[in-house]
């Protein structure tokens, strides 16, 4: 890394929190609660787990991420292991090691734990560490992760409260855009499964709506089946949609959209909603996209105010600051946080601000 490269990449650590709420960075890998709240406590922290597993079978955002850009994770890496933290830990599966992994290893050199070598001890660790796990889906989880990996258990606490922030790639890979050029969280990489003619791995606005999404994997004019719902999320971790394909925008946690049978979705629902659809067929195949083939650029984007709508009353709705009939650029705020855990959201599009709702700014492409 350059001195330039290296300057850039740390000049904002000292206030990092800041930094990364200014960006609208939420947790891409499911949850989407906002990041900068974990790195209030960055004083508390030692270690870094990056969830690193992907565990559902349709999955290669967080792969290929690595793969692509093995140089953006090195260089956060080594500002945060010169400033912020002890030791880095990258937990992944061992199965994608070969065929992924190679760059940011060389990159980034650390220690090599197999499965059988598990679980480290974290505090005896500095630098880089990757911990190569089994192929078990429940590492996905990150309370899991940290049982397995460090032998952490996390009941009703939280990672922090044990030395640890935990996040997963494409965060990381949204905190270091931020660190590095202000850039915020205007785009989101997303799935298209199930029961669609074309599994597509897909570049999109935030906000885009899902029945662009399908209609680029192939269902004519994005509709689903009468017999079908749509649900985000994977396989083994997804949740019927509340909204019609058109009114549903990706959110900044959206890494798929699935269409579901929904006898099949039924049979297969479990507690708070939650549907597992793992045993009910082959998820991997040989047309699988295992990387972006096509940004999608939608006439309307629906932006939410919080990015994960079952976090509030801990997390609080963002207020627009704009009003319908106000013009927008990429990356303009649209809205600032409230009062408590809160964040910023930004124009996905060039537009025009159609509408402000109690959940969303809806803005037309110019």
């Amino acid at each position: 890394m350059s001195d330039d490269e290296a300057s850039t990449a740390t000049a904002d650590l000292s206030n990092i929190a800041d930094v990364i709420q200014q960006a609208g960075i939420s947790g891409a890998g499911g949850a989407g609660f906002p990041s900068y709240a974990k790195w209030q406590r960055i004083d508390e922290v030692d270690h870094l787990m990056v969830n690193h597993q992907e565990s559902e079978p349709n999955y290669y955002i967080d792969k290929w991420l690595a793969k692509e850009y093995p140089d953006t994770f090195a260089d956060l890496f080594d500002a945060l292991l010169g400033e912020l933290i002890q030791t880095v830990v990258i937990g992944a599966k061992e199965k994608n090691r070969e065929e992924w992994m190679g760059p940011l290893e060389e990159l980034a050199p650390g220690v090599i734990y197999h499965p059988d070598d598990l679980p480290i001890d974290a505090d005896d660790e500095d630098g880089v560490v990757y911990a190569y796990t089994a192929d078990t889906y429940q590492l996905g989880m990150e309370s899991v992760l940290l049982n397995m990996v460090a032998d952490t258990i996390i009941g009703r606490d939280l990672p922090m409260d044990h030395e640890f922030i935990v996040q997963n790639t494409e965060t990381l890979y949204n905190i270091q855009q931020a660190l590095e050029n202000g850039q915020p969280v205007t785009t989101k990489w997303v799935h298209a499964g199930g029961d669609v003619p074309n599994h597509r791995f897909l570049e999109v606005p935030v906000g885009t709506p899902a029945v662009d999404v399908l209609e680029a994997a192939g269902l004519e004019g994005g509709e689903i089946p009468d017999d079908a719902i749509l649900a985000d999320g994977g396989p083994g971790w997804c949740f019927e949609c509340d909204l019609e394909p058109e009114d549903f925008g990706i959110t900044k946690r959206t890494n798929a959209l699935l269409v579901l049978d929904r006898d099949v979705a039924d049979d297969n629902t479990f507690g708070d909603g939650r549907i597992n659809v793992l045993e009910a067929r082959e998820w991997t195949s040989p047309d699988d996209e295992r990387e972006p083939t096509e940004r999608l650029e939608p006439e309307q984007v629906f932006i939410p105010l919080i990015t994960n709508p079952d976090f509030e009353g801990i997390v609080t709705p963002s207020e627009p600051t704009v009003s319908a009939g106000d013009e927008v650029s990429v990356g303009d705020v649209v809205a600032e946080p409230a009062e408590g855990i809160s964040n910023y959201h930004h124009a996905s599009i060039d537009g025009v601000v159609a509408e402000v709702t109690d959940g969303h700014v809806i803005i037309d492409r110019a």
